[in-house]
């Protein structure tokens, strides 16, 4: 890879390691849905004149029903249920959950019959489950069980919408494609934002949104994109072994966040895993890459 993509790689790896730590100082003050709104919307501003000078959203809107289903499950469920839950977990359980999306990845691929499973494969999901067993296990409380859920659906959505990209969106231009997702959501959301849209908004709040908005969304993409022209989406891929530790790093450093017991056995599990449960079959070269583009839009 060259400096120039290393120095991507190690921007978004950073960016995308940030929202955990956003998100929960926001929500902390914002209802979740108005955090989502803000980041979608204004998101959305930042990025369509780009799209509309290259041209890219005409040909997206031949494919609606695939693009609403993609903003569905990539975009709308994901922040929505990611903003609940850090109302209750630690912006670094949070961050070390999602590490779980390689793993899911793998099973909906097989599943769908992209790829298959060896050993290796297997011994990796066995290893990042009981990564996942033994954070829960240690660190979080059974009152806090409906928000790991929420986390772990986030991880469902976040695998599944790559797929659908891969299978029926691939052909289109990705600026287009991202900005009508981030407009389709804004639209989504601001019915409830406005009913639930409080009287005042402290600076932390109100930074933290627009830091979720410009620097992990519109930027962040920016960043994917040019990563993905210079190296190849296999090597930007890398990055999702990566942001979990960024965002581990920032809830202990920025917010305080205890380095448990969980984290401390249950991070090297998960990204281990993850990397096994997600390596090439030595048998047969899968007709999909399962890592194609496994980077979930955090």
């Amino acid at each position: 890879m060259t400096r120039r993509g290393w120095i991507l790689f190690a921007s978004l790896s950073l960016i995308w390691g940030i929202p955990y730590l956003l998100i929960k100082v926001a929500v902390a003050e914002v209802d979740p849905v108005v955090v989502a709104f803000g980041r979608t919307f204004i998101g959305a501003l930042l990025l369509l004149p780009i799209a509309i000078r290259q041209k890219a959203l005409r040909p997206v809107v031949a494919r609606w029903r695939w693009l609403l289903l993609y903003t569905g499950v990539e975009i709308v469920g994901p922040w929505w249920l990611l903003g609940h839950a850090e109302t209750r977990l630690t912006s670094s359980t949070a961050g070390l959950l999602l590490a779980v999306v390689p793993l899911i990845a793998a099973v909906l691929l097989v599943s769908l019959g992209h790829d298959r499973f060896d050993g290796r494969r297997l011994l990796g999901l066995g290893i990042g489950l009981a990564g996942v067993v033994t954070l829960v296990g240690l660190d979080v409380h059974l009152d806090d069980l409906f928000s790991v859920g929420a986390v772990m659906i986030t991880a469902v959505g976040y695998a599944t919408g790559p797929i659908i990209i891969n299978r029926k969106l691939s052909d289109l231009p990705p600026m287009g494609v991202i900005t009508a997702s981030l407009l389709g959501a804004a639209l989504i959301f601001a019915p409830f934002a406005i009913w639930l849209r409080p009287e005042r908004i402290t600076a932390a709040a109100g930074w933290s949104v627009i830091g979720l908005a410009t620097l992990c969304t519109a930027v962040a993409f920016l960043v994917f994109f040019a990563l993905i022209a210079e190296a190849g989406p296999a090597r930007a891929t890398v990055i999702t072994y990566i942001n979990p530790a960024v965002a581990i790093l920032l809830g202990v450093l920025v917010l305080h966040e205890r380095f448990t017991v969980g984290i401390a056995i249950g991070f090297p599990l998960v990204i281990a895993g993850s990397f096994l449960a997600t390596a090439k079959s030595r048998r047969k070269p899968a007709t999909t890459d399962p890592l194609e583009e496994p980077v979930a839009a955090c």
